[in-house]
């Protein structure tokens, strides 16, 4: 049950980050919290299509949002970052292991 849910995160994070608005999002949040407002500054789309793109940013864990006031302010959560981090550098290590092996196997063979 535990893969299973990590491997949903995973997917929700991925599929959050394979559009290029959220990611310009998740990397502008990366240099700290900023307003909805502040994100959507750069883009071009209306408020409300960034609000929609946060929404899947939430869904996915890679950011989390608080309202004080009238303003709605994000911020990104670094453990769900090291998540995917995490998963990507077992991939990585993995397949260099397996380079590694090649190598000296091909070494040999000489």
């Amino acid at each position: 049950m535990v893969k299973y849910m990590l491997n949903h995160q995973l997917d929700l994070m991925f599929q959050a980050l394979s559009d290029p608005s959220r990611r310009s999002m998740v990397e502008r949040l990366c240099r700290g919290p900023a307003s909805v407002s502040e994100l959507a500054k750069p883009l071009a789309m209306s408020l409300p299509a960034v609000v929609q793109h946060l929404q899947v940013l939430e869904k996915s864990g890679l950011v989390s949002t608080s309202k004080q006031g009238r303003t709605r302010t994000c911020q990104i959560e670094p453990v769900a970052l090291r998540t995917a981090e995490q998963w990507i550098t077992e991939r990585r290590t993995s397949w260099e292991r397996k380079l590694d092996r090649l190598g000296d196997f091909l070494e040999e063979e000489r």
